[in-house]
């Protein structure tokens, strides 16, 4: 090997007595440090995260070195699927509710300004229906009803879900797309009873939902295309634990790589400085 590399057999033998230098010591740690934080992911973490959650944890590294450290491991994140099935289903018929969010789907504070949408999950046993409500200020999952079917009394049941853990302000809004159980006279009636207005986007535009619509492209991305549910009840323990994680662990770029738990934690503690 000397004599194809030309060198000198005192020299190699040199090379191979010569301590680890301190930034190689510092590359290997880090890249076991990278390591970590991917595997507590579930691999769900790519490059920018695994580094932000490096930031948070007081490691100084570069961006471009964790990209590095990431591909000489052969660490990936888990990919999103190129497509996804809607379940908004119009009654044919025109409904005067108007569009209050105009695609801002931001908020001042929490319980001001809400989403809804509804996803299904494939098991064994048939489709599980999930539908949520999520809070504009803080990204966090508020409320969300798991069943058997999609109809009005599982959106609604959402809604009551995030009545008892957030405080709706005076002025708030919820929003969806025009499907027809979420234009629906009872669905209606329980928005009212919340105190909640009304607001729809266009039929088949998904751009109208677009915060509702991301995080389910999260949760298929990053548990359900990733996994096979021989029950119903097994994918709904999968579900709930998911959420429970994304709104307590999961950091979001759009909140500057905070959890939303930090966020409306942050917010309650301005409330009480106030």
């Amino acid at each position: 090997m000397c004599s194809w590399l030309g060198v000198s057999a005192s020299g190699f033998h040199d090379w191979r007595a010569r301590p680890e230098s301190a930034t190689a010591r510092r590359r290997r740690h880090l890249a076991d440090l990278v390591a970590t934080v991917h595997a507590d992911s579930e691999q769900r973490y790519g490059y920018r995260r695994v580094h932000a959650m490096l930031a948070r944890a007081g490691v100084r590294a570069g961006l471009g070195l964790v990209r590095d450290l990431m591909a000489e491991l052969g660490l990936v994140a888990c990919q999103p699927q190129p497509w996804r099935v809607s379940l908004t289903e119009s009654d044919g018929r025109e409904h005067r509710i108007p569009d209050l969010v105009g695609r801002d789907f931001t908020a001042t504070t929490p319980g001001q300004r809400m989403v809804g949408d509804i996803t299904y999950i494939d098991t064994w046993q048939g489709w599980v229906y999930l539908a949520t409500v999520i809070d504009c200020h803080t990204k966090e999952v508020i409320g969300y009803a798991l069943g058997d079917d999609y109809k009005t009394p599982l959106i609604q049941a959402a809604i009551t879900d995030a009545a008892t853990s957030v405080t709706f302000t005076p002025d708030a809004v919820f929003h969806s797309d025009r499907g027809s159980n979420y234009t629906s006279h009872a669905f209606a009636l329980t928005l009212t009873e919340h105190g909640l207005q009304q607001s729809v986007g266009r039929t088949g535009i998904c751009y109208d939902n677009a915060m509702a619509e991301s995080f389910f492209a999260a949760l298929k991305n990053e548990l359900i295309h990733r996994t096979v549910y021989p029950s119903r009840e097994r994918a709904k323990r999968a579900i709930i634990r998911y959420i429970h994680w994304y709104n307590t662990e999961r950091i979001h770029s759009a909140l500057g790589y905070n959890t939303p738990h930090e966020i409306h934690q942050t917010w309650l503690t301005q409330q009480d400085a106030a």
